[in-house]
């Protein structure tokens, strides 16, 4: 039995492909189930974040044979009608294990070095964990992984500058709007990436931040950590809030958009067409690509992060050489281990 890796990610499809394969969180335990019943895995964890969705499976199917069903699997429960070719990669041992700690390295992220990641693959594996959808060889793999990522997070500078998507998204707010201080913010979601893209534009000079959300309980939660100039508003009025606001960030968990062309129009007229900045951090998106047509309307998704990481992976690529060595070894040494056993 070996370890498999199947999914897509930001590195080879775009946002518009990655959200047909989101696994909302309630319901990956069920896909586990069905994964196992069907005899494709007798491990298996799903990894799904804004960036990737990914299944590490041990499996005794030939890699070949394995990676077939693990991507029918994928297309049948997604309802998934489109072409696919390279989107979808597929990993054996040792290349299984090594993305795997990669991943949660943060080596293999749009900012190359955020520590979101580890907490993601964590509660990913955690959750197949608590529903017994792990053994002994994810168990091993994914708790060496972890050691590894706190081995390199503690040894290098990888971490040095911008480590996350939400500071990334502050780091554009700041090209777009020089002095943060004099600008307001609207907040959709109040969940953890929605919190700490908050704590960022705080940390940036934000003083006032709006926070929207489902449950009036969650967002009055997060303006309470947030502290002083923050306010909440009712889910149901927050387009109220476009009068006043020039950066509005949505992180929710909704199925479809939330945020279109015909509800921004009159949006833009009541305040003056002043600049927006939106960006939408959820996947699937919250905003409709098509508000990018309004004038002076500027949206950025997930992959448009992407140049801002680029800039900060020229800084680090010495940093990445020594981290690629640390896992190299790492890997060989548990799969000398498992051959030993």
């Amino acid at each position: 039995m070996s370890v498999v890796v199947i999914g897509l990610s930001h590195r080879s499809a775009p946002v518009e492909l990655r959200e047909r394969f989101a696994f909302a969180g309630e319901k990956i335990p069920g896909a586990l189930q069905a994964l196992r019943a069907a005899g494709i895995a007798n491990e298996a964890a799903i990894l799904s974040t804004c960036n990737r969705v990914e299944i590490y499976a041990a499996t005794a199917l030939a890699p070949e044979i394995a990676f077939a069903e693990f991507k029918k699997f994928l297309v049948a429960h997604h309802a998934f009608d489109g072409a696919l070719g390279d989107e979808i990669y597929a990993l054996a041992e040792p290349h299984s294990l090594h993305h795997l700690f990669k991943v949660a390295a943060g080596l293999d992220s749009m900012v190359i070095g955020e520590t979101e990641i580890f907490g993601q693959l964590k509660s990913a594996y955690e959750l197949a964990l608590a529903h017994q959808h792990t053994g002994a060889r994810l168990n091993k793999a994914f708790q060496r992984a972890f050691n590894v990522a706190k081995h390199i997070r503690t040894t290098t500078n990888i971490q040095r500058g911008s480590v996350s998507v939400m500071s990334a998204a502050v780091e554009l707010a700041e090209k777009i709007f020089s002095n943060l201080a004099e600008h307001e913010v609207l907040v959709i979601g109040a969940g953890e990436t929605s919190e700490k893209t908050a704590r960022a534009l705080q940390s940036r000079g934000v003083k006032k931040i709006t926070v929207t959300n489902r449950s009036s309980e969650r967002a009055q939660a997060l303006a309470a950590e947030l502290g002083a100039g923050t306010t909440t508003v009712p889910f149901e009025q927050w387009p109220e809030e476009f009068e006043r606001i020039d950066i509005a960030v949505s992180s929710t968990a909704a199925p479809q958009h939330i945020l279109d062309r015909a509800k921004l129009g009159p949006l833009m007229k009541r305040r003056k067409n002043r600049p927006l900045l939106l960006i939408d951090i959820a996947v699937p998106r919250d905003i409709d690509p098509a508000v990018n047509e309004l004038d002076n309307v500027y949206l950025y998704n997930v992959d448009d992060l992407q140049g801002i990481a680029a800039e900060y992976l020229n800084l680090r690529k010495e940093e990445v050489a020594r981290c690629e060595k640390i896992i190299a070894e790492k890997v060989a040494a548990l799969l000398a281990q498992q051959n030993l056993r």
